[in-house]
C-alpha cells in the first residue's frame, strides 16, 4: 500500500500498466529470467511448428568485433534454445533509415559465432537463426498493405526456399487494428496487449489465459518500487523524446523527397507549355513555386 500511495501522482498520467515499447518495459517483460515463460510463449506464436521451443537461455546481448576498431552489435534480447536455435528480439521504437540492413547485419553475428575457434575440422553445419523485429512504425514500402506480420527467408528465382535456417520476422504494430471482440488466436491477443497495454485500465475479458495474467501483473505500475518506477519514468521520457525527434526527421526527409518528385513532374509539364494553374492542380505546388522552376 505504501508503494501505491507514493506513486499515485505518477500513475495518473501513465495509466495502470507500463509501455512495452520503452527499453525498461520491454526488458522487464521479456528480458529477465523470472519472465522467460512470457518470451517463450510470445516467440512460439511466431515460429514455425517444427521450431516451437520449451526452454531458452539468455546470452550476452553485446557482440564485440574481432578488434577494438571493428564495429560490434548490441541486441535488445539474445537467447538460445537447448537445440541451438538463436533468437534475436528487437523492439524498434521509431523509424530508422536502413533498418532492414541493420537487421541483416545483426543476424550475421550468431551465424558467425557458430564457427568453432581452433580445434578439429568443422563441416559448417549451422543451427537456425531468427531475428524478430517488433516495430512501432510501418515500412514506407508496405504502407498500402494491411499485413502485420512479415516472414522473410532466402528464396530462389522459383520462389523456393533456398535456405531454411535464417528467418527475419517483422511485426508492423500500427497495422494491428483488431478490437477485443475480434481476438481469436493467442497471436491476436499478444499483439493486442503489445499495442494497447499502456491504455488498459483492467484485464480484458478475452485475455483470461494464465500467461496474460502474469504479463499484466508484471506490467502493473502500482506494484513497482520507487526505484523501479523512477527507472521506468526515465525510459518513458527517452522513448517519447526519441520517437518525436526521429519521426519528425524521417517525415521531413520523406516530404523533401516527395516535393522533389512533384518538382520533377512540374518541370516536365512546363516543357509541354501547360498553363501554370493546371500544373499547380496536378502537382500541389503553388504557381510561384512552379514559376521558380523555369
Amino acid at each position: 500500500m505504501q508503494n501505491l500511495n507514493a506513486h499515485n501522482t505518477m500513475m495518473e498520467y501513465k495509466g495502470k500498466y507500463l509501455d512495452p515499447f520503452t527499453d525498461y518495459g520491454f526488458k522487464r517483460l521479456f528480458g529477465s529470467e523470472p519472465n522467460k515463460d512470457l518470451l517463450i510463449d510470445f516467440l512460439n506464436q511466431l515460429l514455425p511448428p517444427e521450431h516451437q521451443i520449451e526452454e531458452l537461455t539468455y546470452s550476452s546481448n553485446e557482440m564485440l568485433g574481432d578488434t577494438q576498431m571493428d564495429r560490434g552489435a548490441v541486441f535488445d534480447i539474445y537467447c538460445v534454445s537447448p537445440q541451438g536455435e538463436h533468437f534475436i528480439v528487437e523492439m524498434q521504437k521509431a523509424r530508422q533509415l536502413y533498418f532492414k540492413d541493420r537487421s541483416l547485419f545483426y543476424a550475421t553475428w550468431p551465424i558467425r559465432e557458430q564457427g568453432p575457434r581452433g580445434g578439429p575440422a568443422w563441416n559448417f553445419k549451422l543451427t537456425p537463426v531468427y531475428l524478430i523485429g517488433i516495430l512501432d512504425f510501418v515500412f514506407a514500402e508496405d504502407a498500402d498493405d494491411t499485413e502485420v506480420c512479415h516472414r522473410i527467408q532466402l528464396k530462389d528465382q522459383e520462389n523456393r526456399v533456398f535456405y531454411d535456417k535464417l528467418m527475419l520476422i517483422y511485426l508492423e504494430m500500427p497495422k494491428f487494428t483488431k478490437t477485443e471482440a475480434e481476438l481469436k488466436t493467442n497471436f491476436d491477443k499478444w499483439l493486442y496487449l503489445l499495442r494497447h497495454l499502456p491504455r488498459l485500465t483492467e484485464r480484458p475479458a478475452k485475455l483470461q489465459e494464465r500467461i496474460f495474467g502474469k504479463l499484466l501483473e508484471e506490467a502493473e505500475l502500482g506494484k513497482f518500487s520507487r526505484e523501479e518506477l523512477f527507472a521506468y519514468e526515465n525510459s518513458l521520457k527517452h522513448y517519447w523524446d526519441m520517437k518525436n525527434v526521429i519521426d519528425t526527421a524521417v517525415y521531413e526527409a520523406e516530404e523533401r523527397a516527395e516535393k522533389k518528385t512533384r518538382q520533377d513532374v512540374a518541370r516536365n509539364l512546363l516543357r509541354a507549355d501547360l498553363p501554370l494553374n493546371l500544373i499547380a492542380d496536378t502537382t500541389g505546388l503553388s504557381e510561384a513555386e512552379i514559376e521558380a522552376l523555369r
